[in-house]
């Protein structure tokens, strides 16, 4: 789990910097006052004062300096955290699959690493400039004492007042920082999934509907920054009138002190900028504000490093033929039984259908089989050895996966079908053998063709997923993975797949009679249990079979 104090400490050697060069302006603030009230002494006694000039203006370029470096080191030290963190982020996010993520909407992930964490990684900067920032005040209280103790007490009372606005202050926007963060991630969900059915969205002629339900909860972050603003505004109002206090407090005892002979009118000149620091404090209120938009960040962020990544083994598969085991796999999410008590012992290096209707846990099947989720009971075996068990690398280099709407990676055709690039012989090899190289071959560029340029049909970035799984040494799970081909060419990669000459497992999620005729075996899926497992031939004669595909 990420905490405040995490992020705030990875600031590495920017943070030590940002506090030394803070102590250092906080030094010049309380310096220069004393130096410019000896200026106004030696003014009015007419000597000695070119000396005092001298320091304040060095005093002046030193604080100057020490802005400059505050402002390089605070924007670096928030660079790299942010940097740190969403590496991080997504780490987690790709490292927990889709069951990790299951409970995050996309969008809402996006704003998270995006914002949010810009957000989070101001945690650093902004606690130094806050702890800092207290250094002034509490110096300013030590050398009026010095000066007169009656001017002390005056400034205490009137810092008293204002520290307790900005303590109320920081209550009050902690929260509404955070619910308007969360909002805007809640917008950004529904935008996502508005731009994955665009088309659909306007084939229905739905558009305004859709634009009114992802902006309708913009009347709510409105409200939640105008709640922001307001606070804002009250707490500024109540600074501005607080602070000026403290400056006529001060002022009315000085001058009283002055009357009487106790403090001399350099002394009172720098009691009164003494004064105006105090007064300063309420400038705070950005400070806080930051802290509370990071600490808000880091609560979004830690949401998301709280998913657990997959666990891997560190066996490896020992030889074998690709013979795949469920030995009482059930799965249950939401308080749903998806699969229930299979059992199954499918002969290595053959095609095996898994069929049934909608809702069925055919998909569930081959998620479980590919270990993209675990079973909720039992296991699942390759060769004899759980998949739980097997080393990360072990695992997706002898399964491959195929889904009904593949998502393509990469910057070009080519590293869509091998994201590592390794060799253009073997992406060449898997685009023959799934018929992509048909298509790739006719693009402007071929395989070097930009992938976001380049003009698919939804079968054809079907083939280029299969053509991405081909690689896969012992099992290929495919999902649905050629419904969107043609009658020819999914013809010709069922025969691709069911002629395969690596003799791999091979598990297909269809649709399709004739994809299962093609099938050594069929899996009759129905709510989750086993119905059959026969060849399609024999099942056939059952008319609730035929069902399944009417």
């Amino acid at each position: 789990m990420t905490g405040f104090g995490e992020v705030a400490k990875h600031g590495r050697g920017w943070l030590p910097l940002i506090g030394v060069n803070a102590l250092v302006g906080s030094g010049v603030t309380l310096a220069l006052p004393a130096v410019l009230g000896r200026s106004v002494d030696s003014i009015v006694a007419g000597t000695g004062y070119t000396r005092w000039l001298v320091v304040a203006a060095s005093l002046i370029a030193l604080g100057i300096a020490a802005s400059i470096i505050d402002a390089f080191a605070g924007a670096a030290c928030v660079a790299e955290t942010t940097a740190w963190l969403r590496h991080r982020l997504v780490r987690h996010v790709v490292r927990g699959g889709p069951e990790g993520t299951r409970n995050f909407d996309t969008g809402d992930l996006v704003t998270r690493v995006s914002a949010n964490a810009t957000d989070a990684a101001q945690a650093g900067p902004a606690a130094v400039t806050a702890i800092a920032a207290i250094a002034p005040p509490l110096g300013s209280l030590v050398l009026l004492a010095v000066i007169d103790l009656w001017l002390a007490a005056a400034f205490f009372g009137g810092v008293l007042l204002v520290v307790l606005v900005l303590w109320t202050f920081a209550k009050r926007t902690a929260n509404v920082s955070l619910s308007y963060q969360e909002t805007q991630g809640r917008i950004a969900a529904l935008l996502s999934e508005s731009l994955t059915g665009i088309r659909t969205i306007t084939a229905a002629g739905t558009t305004e509907r859709e634009e009114r339900r992802v902006l309708g909860l913009l009347p709510e972050l409105h409200r939640h920054g105008v709640v922001t603003w307001r606070i804002l505004a009250r707490s500024g109002a109540q600074a501005a009138v607080v602070g000026p206090l403290v400056l006529v407090a001060v002022l009315a005892v000085g001058g009283l002190q002055l009357v009487n002979g106790n403090v001399t009118a350099g002394e009172l000149f720098a009691a009164s900028q003494y004064a105006v620091l105090g007064a300063g404090l309420g400038n705070l209120t950005g400070v806080i504000g930051e802290l509370a938009r990071a600490k808000a960040g880091v609560r979004r962020s830690a949401e998301v490093i709280a998913i657990e990544s997959v666990a891997h083994g560190t066996l490896p598969l020992p030889a074998g033929p690709g013979q795949l085991t469920f030995d009482g796999v059930s799965v249950v999410a939401d308080g749903n039984l998806l699969l229930d008590n299979v059992n199954l012992d499918l002969p290595g290096g053959i095609t095996v259908a898994v069929v049934g209707p909608s809702g069925a846990g055919k998909s569930v099947l081959a998620a479980v089989a590919a270990r993209l989720r675990d079973p909720s009971t039992g296991q699942v075996s390759l060769d004899g050895v759980p998949l739980q068990a097997v080393s990360r690398r072990a695992l997706r280099s002898a399964v491959g996966c195929a889904f009904e709407r593949p998502q393509l990676i990469g910057r070009t055709v080519g590293e869509a079908i091998d994201p590592q690039a390794v060799s253009p012989i073997r992406t060449l090899a898997a685009a023959r053998a799934t018929h992509a190289h048909d298509f790739v071959s006719r693009l402007p560029d071929g395989y070097f063709t930009s992938l976001r340029k380049a003009p698919m049909s939804g079968g054809e970035r079907q083939r280029l997923g299969l053509a991405r799984a081909w690689s896969a040494r012992r099992l290929l799970v495919l999902d649905d993975a050629t419904s969107s081909l043609d009658t020819a060419t999914e013809r010709q990669i069922s025969r691709t797949l069911t002629e395969d000459r690596h003799h791999r497992t091979r598990l297909i999620v269809t649709h399709r009679p004739a994809t299962a005729a093609r099938a050594d075996l069929v899996i009759w899926l129905d709510r989750g249990q086993v119905r059959a497992i026969a060849p399609h031939a024999d099942l056939w004669r059952n008319t609730s079979y035929r069902a399944v595909f009417a």
